[in-house]
Order: C-alpha cells, then structure tokens, then sequence
C-alpha cells in the first residue's frame, strides 16, 4: 500500500465510550452522508455450532464542506476502529441500530450481509437481544462494479464476483494486501499493521463510491426526476390552491412532487431525533444529529440503492444435513496437529550437497505468500513464483519437483501432498513478510 495514501487516513483507535476518541466518532457520523462499513473477526479453522465474535468494527468517515466550514483534501477522511473487545456492547448498540437504519447516511459495504450476521450474533451475546435485523440505505461495491462495466455496456453480469483487492487496483491503482485478513484479531493490543490493515479495508470503499458518483454525475447513469427541481416550476404554481392544481394538470404533478418532498425533507430531520413519551413529553434519544442527503446522494440512492435484511433463517449457523459427514472435534484437532507437525521443517533441503544439489537455496513461493518471493530476491536468494495465476496443487508439485526447489506456503491443505516431494514443503507461519523472510 502506497505510503502516501496511508497519511492521507486518519485513524483513530475507540476502546471506551468515555473517551475523547469516541466524541469525534458520535461527531464524524452527524456529519457524514457517507459511511463505509467493515467487521474484523478470529477466524475460525474447522465448523463451528456459533458464528465467531466480531473483534473489531470499521466506519470510514467522510465529513463534507456541508457540514464542515474547515472541510479540505486534508481532512477529507477519517476511520474509526471501535474496539468490540473493550466496549461494552450495550453503551453503542443504539448508536450503530440508529446508523445502519439513518436515512440520511448512504453505508457502503463489500458483501457486508455475512458481517451484520456475525456482528448481530456478537450483539446478542452480549445482552443485546435485538441485535440487529437491516441495513438501509445501502450499496454495495459489486453492485457499484457491475453498474460502471457492465450495465451500462449492455453485458451479463459476471458469475463470479471479483475481490475487493482486484477491484482497488483495477478503479484505484492500488495494491490491496490481503496477508492480515486471516490473521488472529481477538488478540491485543493490534498491531500497526493490522490497524493500518483495517483502515484501509474501510476507507476504500468510499474512494471506489467516490469514482461511481463522478460517473454517475457526468455520464447520467442515474438520470430521473429531480426531488426537488425548483427550476421547474413558477414560483407563482407554488401557491396555487387545490382547485387551481386541478384546473391545470400539467403543473400540477410537478408541484404536489415539490411539496412532498420538501414535507419529507423536514421530517427525517426532526423526527428521527425525538420520542414521544406515555406522559407526553418529547424527549431527545438520538446520537445522531443528521441532516438530509444532497442531491447528488438522493438520486444514486433513489436508483441504485439496497438494502439488507436478515431473516430470522440467517440468524442461526447453518448445519450440514448430509449424514456420515459430521466429525467429531477432537478428531478435526488431531488432524490439524498432524498437518502442523508436517508442516515443521524435517530432513535435508534439495539442494544440500549430499543429495547432489549445488548448495544455494531455491524456493518456490504459492499465491498466499507470493509477496515473500520478491523479499527473498531482494536478498540474493533464488525465489518463483507459480507460472499460472491460480495453479493446482498438482501443477505446484511439478513445478517444485523439477526445479527442485523449495514449495513455500500457508495452505495447510498443501502439506497432505508432503509424501510426494518430502522435505520439499514447508509451511511458512508469520503473517507479515518481514518476519516471513527472518523465519524463512
């Protein structure tokens, strides 16, 4: 990742509804019309009867001139990583029900239906026995993906949904690294890296949106009748009575539009905020202090936006009905030991002098560590990567065989094919190629 996009972001770390950090969170999201959502978790190794706990929650903020009178480029945006380890659940459950379902806050996400199932399951556990059941407005950034290269050339969408690192380097230029999505994020305190990590994961998701509204401004995409199109219409229609709207039907479509949406626009920004009590006093019970969309933001959600809704079915994990399938735990736990032990180095390398190599180091690093091979490089050592872009563990073996090189990966499922090239597999353990390149 480009160090300079990295400045760009500013993060801030939320472990307490106490502190300083999360008041500029509660501020960022009444400010904001766009936020990115994302969810960090441990992952999980074999099946499980739960879903996992979400570690960390990501919103990328962007706070617009709008709100701000002091909004530039350098400010433009900012990533709160709340911190679900140390706070308690219940003191932000409101908070994030009341954004996932603001009507003025467009969230974007990427396949983010399988986090709100686990971040609701987290919820829950925690006293929150609601959890939560939607997102809206949304948009997702395949959908955004498929409008700009596909829907609007006329073309099938694609089967197979591309990754969000394929999607940032293809619209953004940038390389996504994706080493930590896998790493353990119950652990703490977080590395940079894995703050950095998390950033960026969110944060991304508003440049991509950023791009489509440019699209959708210059080239129409999202053309249709204007809320609000004041320019339309005679200040003198504004004040017509009923009989003379119905004496002159053509303008009268345009002005009860008009009014509506002026009517709408002033009660989603008081009503939303404020509760009527059985003693009939009115009292103030939101966190969020919004205003309307823009135009601009308006008409993308009028015709491009979704929403997410979680059935009661989705709520519980889902079980294998296919008899003869289910093992137990210890036997799975087993078998993973087995495959570690493997996976620790035994016996001597190719090209050790005995076995009638010439004595230099020649490694062969698979997709999952495909990074490591130029770090190797950069120190003199002979590393390759795979020929295909996504190869078969057969066309691995091959490769490794013949070059009689090293195979380094991460794929535990790799080492069952150990009895093939013995002592030519090696499962590489650190997460970050730094500490890949001092293991190795």
């Amino acid at each position: 990742m480009d160090c300079t996009y990295r400045k760009l972001l500013k993060i801030h770390l939320v472990t307490s509804t106490e502190s300083l950090e999360f008041t500029h969170l509660a501020r960022a999201l009444s400010q904001s019309s766009l936020v990115g959502l994302d969810a960090e978790w441990k992952p999980q190794r074999s099946h499980q009867s739960n879903f996992p706990r979400v570690s960390l929650l990501q919103l990328a903020c962007q706070p617009g001139p709008r709100f701000n009178p002091e909004w530039d480029e350098s400010n433009a945006s900012v990533v709160f990583l709340l911190d679900l380890s140390s706070i308690p659940l219940p003191s932000i459950w409101e908070l994030l029900k009341e954004l996932f379902v603001s009507p003025d806050i467009l969230k974007l996400g990427f396949k983010f239906k399988q986090d709100l199932i686990y971040l609701s399951s987290t919820f829950c556990s925690q006293g929150c026995d609601i959890g939560f059941d939607r997102v809206e407005p949304y948009l997702d950034i395949t959908s955004i993906y498929n409008h700009l290269h596909h829907k609007q050339l006329g073309r099938k969408l694609p089967k197979e949904t591309k990754s969000l690192a394929n999607i940032c380097k293809e619209l953004l230029d940038i390389s996504l690294s994706k080493e930590l999505q896998c790493s353990d994020w119950s652990n703490r305190p977080l590395t940079e890296e894995q703050k950095n990590y998390a950033a960026i994961d969110a944060h991304c998701l508003i440049e991509i949106f950023n791009i489509f509204q440019v699209k959708v401004a210059q080239k129409g995409f999202a053309a249709g009748n204007s809320c609000s199109s004041i320019s339309e219409l005679d200040s003198s229609n504004l004040d017509l009575g009923l009989k003379g709207i119905l004496e002159k039907p053509d303008i009268g479509n345009k002005t009860v539009r008009f009014k509506l949406c002026e009517a709408l626009d002033i009660i989603r920004a008081t009503s939303y905020y404020s509760q009527c009590s059985p003693e009939g006093v009115v009292t103030r019970v939101s966190y969020l202090n919004t205003m309307p969309m823009d135009e601009s933001l308006v008409k993308i959600v009028r015709n491009y936006g979704e929403k997410i809704l979680l059935r009661e079915c989705d709520k519980a994990p889902k079980t294998s009905k296919k008899k003869g399938k289910k093992r137990s735990s210890v036997i799975v736990d087993s078998r993973e030991k087995r495959l570690d032990d493997i996976g620790d180095w035994q016996g001597p390398p190719p090209w050790d002098l005995s076995l009638g190599g010439d004595g230099y180091p020649k490694f062969l690093c698979d997709v999952m560590v495909e990074g490591l091979a130029k770090h190797l490089r950069c120190v003199g050592i002979d590393a390759a990567t795979p020929r295909s872009k996504k190869p078969e563990p057969r066309e691995l073996i091959d490769q490794t065989s013949k070059e009689k090189r090293v195979l380094l990966t991460r794929d535990a499922k790799l080492l069952r094919h150990q009895y093939l090239i013995k002592n030519q597999i090696y499962r590489v353990k650190s997460l970050l190629k730094n500490q890949q390149l001092l293991e190795v």
